[in-house]
């Protein structure tokens, strides 16, 4: 592989017309494995949105009227130049991002698919006709651009949450503007618009500025930014809704999770722990589908804990980079002392502790913890962290009940021998996504994905819904002749 802190021409650089020096200056990248700084980044500031704003604003709109096929061709170039730099990718994700070499590689394969998928978007039918009560009349409904969308991803998987937005709001015809946290700049942001750049994009039509939160706003309330995809915390999406709202701007909002896998009764245990497994500790924890919660049948309560703890003393913490492990490092401290504090606090209160509950420096350890009731953060609070609460349930009707208290409401699972039954029980849990024996960790490119509740605002990512979502809807009416009214 090659060394990451090698110069590039991103190195300490925002893309906005090409590569070039940010009003914020630059940060370092620093791997949270080591704390070693890898390189630096382009900082942008309100007047670095501003220009990328009206630049995007006017791009967007020759962008907009070439041809399909031009369009189309522009990202599948783009998808496979990425899988062409899927070498240097990968080992910015592992080395940036703290990701195991096997999370690296299916996060880029997945955004693979997200740009094959776009590239087939301006083929399809982007409208319809529908009758008039008129003779004569013809209506058509069709999706048009929004203009200019204003993404704003996350740092656990940068690339392809940043991809699932930008790709199909390129292809239905808008430009972009990605504003990628600064903890995942290189990986989820400016290799990204190398690719882009490199497979043909015309100049303006993307933009990446890495920021933090004053660079975010400025994005969020930008008049020329049309729309906003957000995807992170429920606190951050709240504010950003009211802004969006306030000035009628479309806002689609992917946010936190307290995600429940409920284990019942008739459920095959070994195949329930190892969903619970890989639910929980996948990427450390630090995904918005984290299996937080284990809902277990009092019967089956201790054997599932059991099988649990053995599977998570089995896993192997360190440096993806250097070694061959399970997990890898928290993203910084502030979130390993969170995920501790909640830890600590649920011992305190009474949870016992099966495994885990240790950490060093930013590798926190595999945790279990049985006995958890529905008043202990452990049961409360989004997580974020490689730690699986367990916690009773005596029949049908009060698994659900203890799903539906948490506000969330993105992803569940439910483990049974009988579909039927799993079916029944999904009908009646209030989650975005609902897997009957399988884990909460799900994502298919070409299926709506997104949740109900504080998780987000009804929006979704994926298949159809993406020509809903980074479009609107534009009603034209024609008639041969004139109409001759009354007066």
């Amino acid at each position: 592989m090659s060394e990451v802190n090698q110069s590039c021409v991103w190195e300490g650089h925002i893309f906005s017309n090409g590569w070039g020096s940010a009003t914020g200056g630059v940060a370092p990248v620093i791997e949270p494995s080591t704390g070693e700084i890898l390189s630096t980044i382009g900082v942008g500031l309100p007047e670095d949105v501003d220009l990328a704003a009206t630049s995007a604003a006017e791009a967007q709109q020759s962008w907009a009227s070439m041809p399909f096929d031009q369009r189309a061709a522009i990202l599948r170039e783009a998808a496979r130049l990425l899988k062409d730099r899927a070498a240097e990718i990968n080992e910015w994700n592992v080395r940036e991002c703290g990701s195991t070499p096997a999370k690296a590689e299916w996060e880029l394969h997945a955004t693979y698919e997200q740009l094959l998928m776009a590239a087939a978007m301006p083929m399809q039918p982007d409208g319809a006709l529908y009758p008039s009560a008129m003779p004569g009349r013809l209506n058509i409904c069709r999706h048009v651009p929004v203009g200019v969308v204003g993404v704003i991803a996350p740092w656990n998987f940068p690339i392809l949450l940043a991809m699932r937005s930008v790709a199909p709001a390129l292809a239905v015809g808008n430009a972009v503007i990605l504003k990628p946290d600064l903890q995942s700049a290189v990986s989820g942001g400016l290799l990204l618009a190398s690719v882009f750049e490199d497979a043909g994009l015309p100049s303006g039509v993307l933009h990446v500025i890495p920021g933090g939160p004053v660079t975010g706003d400025a994005l969020v309330r930008h008049p020329k930014v049309g729309m906003i995809s957000f995807t992170g915390s429920t606190a951050v999406g709240r504010s950003i809704g009211q802004i969006c709202g306030q000035m009628l701007k479309k806002v689609a909002l992917e946010l936190g999770g307290n995600n429940a896998i409920v284990v019942l009764d008739d459920a095959d245990v070994d195949a329930a722990a190892s969903s619970g497994a890989w639910g929980a500790f996948l990427h450390q924890g630090q995904i918005c589908m984290q299996t937080g919660r284990h809902l277990v049948h009092r019967s089956l309560v201790n054997e599932y804990a059991q099988k649990l703890a053995e599977r998570a003393k089995k896993l192997l913490v360190g440096d993806p980079h250097k070694d061959q492990v399970h997990l890898g490092p928290l993203i910084n401290q502030k979130q390993r002392d969170r995920i501790d504090n909640i830890v600590q606090k649920s011992i305190a209160s009474g949870a016992t502790l099966l495994t885990g509950g240790k950490y060093t420096n930013l590798f926190y350890e595999p945790t279990v913890l049985a006995g958890v009731t529905k008043d202990m953060p452990a049961f409360t609070d989004e997580i974020f962290g490689p730690v699986a609460p367990i916690t009773v349930f005596d029949n049908d009707d009060e698994a659900v009940a203890l799903v539906n208290t948490s506000d969330y409401g993105l992803a569940a699972a439910v483990h049974t021998r009988s579909m039927s039954r799993g079916l029944a029980l999904s009908s009646r849990i209030r989650a975005g996504m609902v897997h009957v024996n399988d884990q909460t960790v799900n994502n298919e490119f070409h299926i709506p994905f997104g949740g109900m509740g504080s998780s987000g605002n009804g929006g979704r990512f994926g298949g159809p819904a993406n020509f809903h979502e980074f479009t609107q809807t534009q009603w034209v009416s024609a008639l041969d002749k004139p109409i001759i009214y009354p007066f």
